[in-house]
């Protein structure tokens, strides 16, 4: 990537994420550069950015000297500055352990301190400081996610003229569980300063609405929010997608393929093999998949020589105790069912607590059978379109938590209850012995929704809606500036 130290001073667009889209790598020789993070959203808004003088604010991630703002593959980049005791407080505090297991149903127990929410305060001004400064005149501003839902009042009390869209990429929890949280309002107010609040779901969109009705006193009707000053708020769906025609190309390379190969041959070639990828996080309900894959197993519904479970649970949040004690819990379980079920050269389960490059996950992705994804609660869960965008034979079978927000589009996945473990391994079963003739047709069916909502058709549509917004901006201004 080729990078410079030239900085615009703004720009039309801007992103507000916790992280940056690149990543500092410390070279052998003990320099350093910048190499661009993967994900869907960085590859998504990108080629937007760089068409239209584009800056993206955020964290470098690590808490060491400030870095001055620099101009790469023709973005500005703002890192944020964040201090050791800043992190601890604001980002495994406030955002990962209050606001995390709050919006999604409570799987864990939120933790509510003071000193936590003043960090996050704090944390979510500097950001906004950041934006008001690269902003050009009338630019637009997308924020990102759960860590920064200040920013939009923040930013919108520096840059009046500005059109601000947010986008909540978890899940937005029901008023029985965000009331909860002794700073509600705060919150709602913050992401009243936008023009636009997407989520994934229209339901998260309706719980939003009804809590600003119910806490905040506002008007609203449908998917708007009148405010009192004549501006008006619009909530709404807009499901994430992936990068649909680069995986599909990855898993058509030969090294993917050759790859895959050896995967299956590594695990002994059985007739099935059952994958799960996910961050080693408590809503992801690993716990229950495993044991029932090894109940199945016990039940003689086959044998490990007939199949195996590969999951894979990247490293997440190490420092917070609840991920601590959830690792140490899998490690267990793996161990438990390996030893009752196992033979040599054949575990039950082949569990890796690693992370992967791209290629090695598309490698993955093609040489599983049965992908099975059960989170408890999920705004979208981006691995099962990543699965069905590399079954390029529409075969494998998708067995699929109705809580995650991809359960919505994949509807011909087999939908289960993480809850409900007799419900899941009856489903789990169903996928190992479904014909190839119906999971061609369940495959081919999710494969074109995904095709054809991919990353950049839903960065298009949240950047056209947000753009949309512009004429009854000016009207407001004009009359702002009348008196």
């Amino acid at each position: 990537m080729s990078r410079s130290s030239r900085r615009r001073s703004t720009a039309d667009l801007v992103v507000v994420a916790n992280r940056l889209p690149v990543d500092r790598v410390v070279r052998a020789d003990g320099t350093t550069e910048w190499r661009r993070s993967p994900g869907g959203l960085v590859s998504a808004l990108v080629p937007v950015m760089q068409q239209n003088r584009g800056a993206w604010i955020g964290w470098p991630g690590d808490t060491g000297d400030t870095i001055e703002p620099f101009e790469d593959d023709g973005i500005t980049l703002v890192p944020i500055s964040v201090t050791p005791r800043e992190y601890e407080e604001f980002y495994e505090g406030f955002s990962n352990a209050t606001l995390w297991p709050l919006y999604h149903d409570v799987v864990a127990k939120p933790e509510f301190h003071r000193e936590w929410w003043d960090a996050y305060e704090r944390v979510n001004r500097r950001f906004a400081e950041a934006a008001a400064a690269a902003a050009a005149r009338d630019a637009m501003v997308w924020v990102q996610d759960y860590q920064l839902q200040l920013v939009p009042t923040m930013l919108r009390e520096l840059r009046p003229d500005l059109r601000i869209g947010f986008f909540l990429h978890i899940p937005f929890p029901p008023a029985e569980l965000f009331q909860q949280l002794p700073w509600r309002r705060q919150i709602l107010e913050g992401l009243l300063g936008a023009d636009l609040v997407g989520f994934q779901l229209p339901g998260a969109a309706q719980n939003f609405v009804r809590l600003v009705r119910q806490r905040v006193g506002h008007k609203t009707h449908r998917d708007t929010v009148y405010l009192p000053d004549g501006r008006t708020v619009t909530a709404k769906a807009f499901p994430i997608s992936i990068d649909f025609a680069g995986f599909e190309e990855l898993a058509r390379s030969p090294s993917v393929q050759a790859r895959a190969a050896q995967i299956r041959n590594d695990l002994g070639n059985p007739r099935k093999i059952f994958l799960g990828i996910d961050r080693l996080d408590y809503t992801k309900g690993i716990y229950v998949r495993l044991r029932a894959f090894s109940e199945l197993v016990t039940d003689g519904n086959f044998t490990v020589e007939d199949a195996v479970f590969v999951q894979v649970a990247t490293p997440s949040r190490e420092r917070v105790d609840q991920y601590r004690i959830l690792r140490d819990d899998i490690d267990r379980l793996v161990g438990r069912i390996n030893g009752d079920l196992g033979r040599i050269g054949r575990p039950a389960i082949s569990y890796l607590h690693s992370s992967f490059p791209r290629q090695e996950m598309a490698a993955l992705y093609t040489a599983a059978d049965i992908m099975v994804i059960t989170p408890f609660r999920d705004g979208m869960n981006l691995v099962a379109k990543e699965y069905v965008a590399c079954r390029l034979e529409n075969d494998g079978a998708l067995v699929l938590s109705e809580f995650a927000g991809a359960a919505e589009e994949l509807r011909q996945a087999y939908l289960v209850n993480p809850y409900d473990i007799n419900g899941m391994k009856a489903h789990m079963l169903e996928a190992y012995h479904a014909e190839d003739r119906d999971l061609a047709r369940r495959m081919k069916a999710m494969r074109k929704t995904v095709a054809d909502n991919d990353v950049a058709h839903w960065a298009t549509a949240f950047l056209d809606d947000l753009s949309a917004t512009r004429p009854n901006h000016e009207k407001r201004l004009r009359q702002a500036r009348r008196t």
